[in-house]
């Protein structure tokens, strides 16, 4: 019997909504900042005549939207409430001493450039608008639906940035950009509704992994730093226990459940050339490697320990061990590669025999130094992946 929705979501949005109203006693913006003075500044580009989305998604003057009006949700907070990180700040890795070595970061490689976005400080704030390796990115995270996305933020040859709407769509964090204030849920990166309806986001595989795993593969990264200008309990989680498969997403749900698997077992979703799969990510566990071939292209899919849960406890360094997920091009140069886990955990290829880590480099043998190509995916609840892609095979390895 699952958890009432509704006393998670209480509890949940009422962390939330006392922080979007907290001040800050040290004279930097709190949240009300943002969503009054910050709101308007940050809004500021749409003044073009162009109508907004955020104030009135069904405006006649836009394409038809690409999502049911009546399932866009109001979360809670207004527009900006929960506010993205606009001018981020970063540490190098051998300056921080505040995470813990399996608590969750998002690890991100941009043109040469790599730097790690804790959760801890993405539960706060869901969107940074970020600059990596010369690229104008945006980096997202959906508490709700627990995924990581990155974006490339150009739309139509010009960068803009990103803020969060406040809405809900499949539970789904829904994006705006500052210049015409479409909306776009993170899970397709696709403007929904508004004036740019239809305009598709370039996204950047990115993964959640556990700092330990950061910080030995890339000992010369960045990080996030918590001087984000808004004061937060970096560290707690607002959504203590919403992990549990027994409990049932806050918000309701387009369209029927999908029965397949309850909605808040985690699944591992990858789509190639219009065809999408999710792997359950406690059978990957089990196997350690999984293969899959979809529109024609083969990936290859990986679990290895090392990760906690930041949904979990209170705290999220004290959250249940999860493991780290990855999913790769298994080739290298024109060969095509099998791996499998040995007894010990390692990762290893059929062909050479040599070992890799998790994050896709041969850390030993005949092709130690070589790296797979990452391939883009969502490690996230089954009920958010299956609302966006209702026609996946159910893969178990």
């Amino acid at each position: 019997m699952g958890t009432p929705r509704i006393a998670v979501a209480a509890a949940a949005l009422a962390l939330l909504l006392s922080a979007c109203a907290g001040g800050s006693d040290d004279g930097q913006p709190t949240d009300s900042d943002a969503a009054t003075g910050g709101d308007v500044a940050s809004r500021a580009d749409a003044g073009s005549g162009t109508a907004s989305a955020l104030d009135d998604p069904s405006d006649p003057s836009f394409p038809d939207p690409l999502i049911d009006l009546d399932d866009l949700l109001s979360g809670g907070p207004p527009p900006d409430g929960i506010p993205s990180i606009d001018e981020p700040t970063f540490q190098d890795v051998a300056d921080v001493d505040w995470l813990e070595d399996d608590e969750p970061v998002m690890s991100l490689t941009v043109g040469g450039e790599t730097r790690a976005y804790p959760i801890r400080i993405m539960t706060w704030h869901e969107i940074v608008n970020d600059t990596v390796g010369g690229a104008p990115v945006t980096v997202t995270y959906c508490p709700l639906c627990n995924s990581g996305v990155a974006f490339g933020r150009i739309v139509d040859g010009e960068p803009t940035t990103f803020g969060v709407s406040g809405k809900l769509y499949a539970d789904n964090l829904v994006m705006f950009d500052r210049r015409t204030e479409s909306l776009w849920p993170q899970l397709t990166g696709q403007a929904s509704v508004g004036a740019l309806t239809g305009t598709q986001l370039d996204s950047i595989p990115m993964g959640s992994v556990g700092w330990a795993q950061f910080r030995t593969e890339h000992p010369d990264a960045t990080v996030l730093s918590r001087d984000t200008g808004f004061e937060r309990d970096y560290g707690l989680n607002p959504y203590v226990g919403y992990d549990d498969p027994d409990t049932d997403p806050i918000f309701p749900l387009p369209g029927e459940a999908d029965e397949r698997l309850p909605a808040k077992a985690r699944v591992v979703g990858v789509t190639r050339r219009g065809e999408s799969a999710a792997v359950p990510r406690d059978a990957l566990a089990e196997a350690g490697v999984a293969s899959l071939t979809l529109g024609g292209d083969r990936v290859v899919l990986w679990h290895v320990p090392g990760q906690r849960s930041a949904l979990d406890s209170r705290e999220i360094p004290e959250g249940e061990e999860i493991g780290t997920v990855a999913v790769f091009d298994p080739s290298v140069g024109k060969r095509s590669l099998d791996f499998e886990r040995t007894r010990s955990g390692e990762t290893v290829d059929e062909q050479t025999g040599s070992t890799w880590n998790v994050f896709g480099r041969a850390t030993s043998g005949p092709l130690k130094g070589r790296e797979l190509r990452p391939i883009t995916h969502l490690d996230t609840f089954w009920f958010a992946w299956v609302a966006f892609q209702p026609d996946t095979d159910l893969v178990t390895p």
